[in-house]
């Protein structure tokens, strides 16, 4: 168990005034047109850029590089009031701000963190992150991509499934195969703007929910890369990766949790105004235990994630928390989505109501960013190092 280091979960005012400007935001652009951009595997990018210009694109990041400068909680709290309205553009939020910006906010040098963090700030650069193969999901390590340096250039050859913002991104943080297949020091991270001879995007996929968010390959056709664009040193990439997951994993939880809580609210507020025999459904016990289960799972959730950010902000091991909370949230998510679709009864399976969407949204968040037993793997391997 973990030992008591005094964690402060009160709301600060930085984390109110955040997520009432991500709550008007929700309300005001995103709302209207939710199931439009579902129904058309449309990606909003202009949505991102109004997004950064409120400084939520780059949440984390420190002014001096043109970022927000908040922390965890504050990211968390973005993340979930957007997610509550659209997890699609919650999605995106959260790739770009912990996946690739983080990644490059982490291990950057000075120069490449000034050369690419205000542009990811502002938008003028949308961020991927691409380590998924089509044949190595979980099994990173395996990955068939290769990097083979050729003078002051990385000839990069491959190609990464399950992208997001795999075409319309500017630049990617990619990881690539730089040794012995197999081994965590023969992977290495690079930078790759979109441009660069030999890269490309590929299938843009079909999926079930999470459709607003755009979702491609990434193909490298003797892509040459600028040695200079290598993060950190040649065979770290992989240990990089998953300390950006950790990051990343937080995020996902957020995201989780603001599906839970839109699916939530939702179904509340319809066992209230729905009468039969004579009375609000939200009278009888069996909706009502629904929502005392719901309402008590959110906010266990919510403490698990919380946990994750304060740990996050106070750079301490996060490891475990952050796939605590991404594992408990996201099957939490499904969960509560799926009772909001029972609760609404034959409304809740029509696109009328926005409790189907939530549905389907959720079940990302229980594949992406490892899936939920590749966190049990996690915790039971932290678990049993006595972490």
């Amino acid at each position: 168990m973990m030992e008591a280091i005094g964690f402060d979960f009160s709301v600060g005012e930085d984390q109110q005034l955040v997520g009432q400007m991500a709550r008007d935001f929700a309300e005001k652009h995103i709302r209207p047109h939710v199931m439009e951009w579902d129904e058309a595997q449309y990606f909003p990018r202009y949505v991102f850029k109004q997004l950064a210009e409120l400084g939520m694109m780059s949440v984390v990041v420190p002014a001096e590089y043109g970022g927000s400068g908040f922390g965890y909680l504050e990211y968390a709290t973005v993340i979930q009031e957007i997610a509550k309205v659209c997890g699609s553009i919650g999605l995106s939020l959260a790739a770009h701000n912990s996946l690739c910006t983080g990644h490059i906010l982490t291990f950057g040098n000075e120069e490449q963190k000034h050369r690419w963090l205000p542009k990811l700030a502002t938008l003028e650069y949308l961020g991927a992150w691409g380590l998924t193969e089509a044949n190595t999901g979980s099994d990173a390590m395996r990955m068939n991509t290769t990097a083979v340096l050729d003078g002051h250039h990385y000839i990069v050859n491959g190609s990464k499934n399950w992208i997001t913002h795999g075409k319309s991104g500017d630049l990617a943080v990619v990881m690539v195969r730089t040794g012995e297949k197999g081994e965590s020091k023969g992977i290495s991270a690079l930078v790759i703007e979109r441009g660069t001879p030999g890269f490309a995007a590929g299938k843009k996929e079909n999926k079930l929910g999470m459709r607003a968010s755009e979702t491609t390959e990434m193909i490298f056709d003797n892509c040459r890369v600028p040695k200079e664009n290598l993060l950190g040193n040649e065979g770290e990439g992989f240990k990089q990766a998953m300390k950006v997951l950790d990051g990343g994993r937080i995020s996902i939880a957020a995201l989780s949790l603001g599906i839970a809580k839109g699916a939530y609210e939702a179904a509340l507020a319809y066992s209230k105004e729905r009468n039969q025999f004579g009375q609000p459904i939200a009278s009888f016990q069996g909706i009502s235990f629904k929502l005392a289960d719901m309402a008590t799972e959110i906010e266990a959730a919510e403490l698990l994630l919380m946990q994750a950010c304060d740990l996050k902000n106070r750079r301490q091991p996060v490891t475990k928390q952050a796939a605590m909370a991404k594992y408990y949230a996201s099957e939490v998510a499904v969960k509560i989505a799926n009772d909001a679709v029972q609760i609404f009864g034959g409304y809740g399976y029509t696109k009328d109501f926005p409790v189907e969407k939530f549905y389907r949204d959720a079940k990302l968040c229980t594949i992406g960013e490892g899936t939920s037993e590749i966190q049990k793997i996690v915790i039971a391997r932290e678990a049993l190092r006595g972490g």
